[in-house]
């Protein structure tokens, strides 16, 4: 009898934005202009193409702060309660546990570390310090 009350809501959470969209689609204005297909870069005109390749290292740094990031919020309340696990538990098995997780971040590190991946990749075009260009 409770999956019947389930199975409503889930209809619901699928109809009220589909019909949302399907109303929307009905009702907005249609004008058909060459200008609304322009790549739109903050009121300047575009220049170049819109296909640009990035860097990757862009990326990997995204993701090595994501798990760093992360695991401050592992961190941080542990060391809140950190006194009272020991009075409660004992030393060893209040740290320990932490120790295998920090240890095993210290092992990704260092594997992110030797595969490059905290290695910013140099430009083609990289100034010498005199001050001349080098291609």
């Amino acid at each position: 009898m409770s999956w019947i009350a389930v199975g409503a809501l889930a209809l619901v959470a699928v109809l009220v934005p589909l019909g949302m969209i399907a109303v929307s689609w009905l009702l907005r204005p249609t004008v058909p202009e060459d200008s609304k297909r322009a790549t739109y870069e903050s009121g300047e005109i575009p220049t170049g193409g819109t296909q640009i390749r990035f860097n990757i290292q862009y990326y990997m740094v995204a993701l090595l702060f994501l798990v760093f990031d992360v695991e401050t919020v592992f961190v941080f309340p542990w060391t809140i309660v950190y006194q009272s696990v020991i009075e409660d538990f004992g030393l060893v098995r209040a740290l320990v546990p932490m120790l295998v997780f920090i240890g095993t971040l210290v092992v990704g590190l260092v594997w992110a570390w030797r595969n490059g991946a905290v290695k910013w990749a140099r430009s083609v075009r990289v100034a010498d310090p005199s001050g001349n260009v080098e291609q």
